[in-house]
């Protein structure tokens, strides 16, 4: 192929008047695209005294719109990201619960597996008995609460308790509650046939959990937990 006609392909270097011939033909052009008013170098109109340049003004106002939206965009970016690794970490919760073999590895699975699986220090299964004080098992993880203990952290109707900045309570966590800062407490509707109980996850982060979070995915996971013990169990819902 020739110079001469690789030069014909080439497209034409913008000049000055090809731009201000481009912008007549379509007036709308920065109103469809306010991003590329960013960055230009507007001429100083020596206005009389008294005049507002509403031209300087709407043109800022767009740069500061586009602004915004660029930081909007981010910030639903990273919104998106992170609940799409939570998402991600209760599926992985609910398939190591769904492949137990044995009643003893469900509960081993919650206690143990859940704190790695979702990034946290310690997940408790605290279930009421009959006993003065709360004892933990030799299983990890299980606690035995005296009766009333579960409704005393929960309201008449109240499900989901989200705690932040807070001490980790020694009768939930043991001896691993000073480590506790942050903490999710849910009750859990396992049957009628079964004792008062919750669970609990608890970070060393201050506002790993907080009341302001969307509970959905940790309430969807608590509901399959119940589901799981009914079956293996044999209980009535």
């Amino acid at each position: 192929m020739s110079q001469d006609t690789n030069r014909a392909k080439k497209q034409p270097e913008a000049n000055a008047s090809s731009v201000i011939a481009f912008l007549r033909n379509r007036p709308d052009f920065f109103a469809s695209h306010p991003e590329a008013l960013k960055g230009l170098t507007l001429p100083n109109r020596d206005l009389s005294d008294g005049v507002v340049d509403f031209q300087t003004a709407l043109i800022e106002n767009l740069r500061q719109e586009v602004t915004g939206l660029k930081d909007e965009r981010e910030t639903l970016l990273v919104t998106a990201r992170a609940n799409q690794q939570s998402l991600s970490r209760i599926h992985e919760c609910i398939l190591a619960m769904l492949s137990a073999k044995s009643f003893e590895q469900l509960i081993q699975s919650v206690t143990t597996d859940f704190a790695v699986m979702l990034d946290l220090d310690m997940v408790m299964l605290c279930v009421e008995a009959d006993d003065e004080g709360p004892r933990i098992l030799k299983t990890p993880g299980l606690v035995m609460l005296p009766a009333g203990t579960v409704g005393r952290y929960f309201g008449n109707e109240q499900r989901m308790l989200l705690r932040s900045d807070v001490e980790g309570d020694p009768e939930i966590f043991g001896g691993g509650a000073s480590l506790i800062s942050s903490d999710a407490l849910v009750r859990l509707d396992i049957s009628k046939a079964s004792p008062p109980a919750l669970i609990a996850f608890g970070s060393r982060d201050t506002d790993r959990f907080n009341n302001s979070q969307s509970t959905e995915l940790v309430g969807f996971l608590t509901q399959v937990l119940e589901h799981v013990v009914r079956a293996w169990l044999d209980l009535p819902h």
